[in-house]
Formats: C-alpha cells, sequence, structure tokens
C-alpha cells in the first residue's frame, strides 16, 4: 500500500465550485478498484491551496484510476480552476502511530 498527495490551488473565486464537484465525486474516487482511504484537507495559512490525500494497494491501482474516464472527468474540470501547476508524491508509509 502506498500514499498518494496532490496539491492544488485555486483562484479564490473558483473554490466554491471545486468544493461542490469534490462533493459529488469523492465517492467514485474512493470506491476506485484499490483505492482504500481518501481525504480532502485545507491548508491553514493559505485558504487557496488544498491536498488530496489518498490510499492505494497498488501503484498499478493509481495508475489504472489515472487512465479511467472518471480521472478524466474530474481532472478536466479541476484543472480549469488552478491558479498554480499541482504537484503530487507517491510515498511509502514508514510508520503510523494511532
Amino acid at each position: 500500500m502506498f500514499i498518494r498527495i496532490v496539491k492544488m490551488s485555486f483562484h479564490e473565486e473558483n473554490i466554491p465550485a471545486f468544493l461542490e464537484n469534490f462533493e459529488i465525486i469523492k465517492d467514485k474516487i474512493r470506491n476506485a478498484p484499490g483505492n482504500r482511504l481518501l481525504e480532502l484537507y485545507q491548508d491553514k495559512t493559505n485558504p487557496f491551496i488544498f491536498f488530496t490525500y489518498s490510499y492505494w494497494e497498488t501503484e498499478d491501482d493509481l495508475e489504472n484510476y489515472r487512465k479511467s474516464e472518471l480521472f478524466n472527468e474530474v481532472w478536466a474540470f479541476t484543472k480549469k480552476l488552478f491558479n498554480d501547476k499541482p504537484e503530487a508524491w507517491s510515498v511509502d508509509k514508514v510508520v503510523s502511530l494511532v
């Protein structure tokens, strides 16, 4: 299992559209094969910055999602709202204390 973190920065006027769309598609993303967790965060000091945080069983699961019609729809909508280039990281969990 690995974690995907995506940082997105939006024009202020586009944040409501992003959040409305995320509400509509979040369950579809979460139910994509291999997805085990999906969370959305908003930066405390810069409210225009959001992060998605997702767990994937395998890298192939994430790649299959990224090649899916759902991803293409989500990305086509979301990328129009950005005010900066998004950044993404795929990371392995080293330690987790719960």
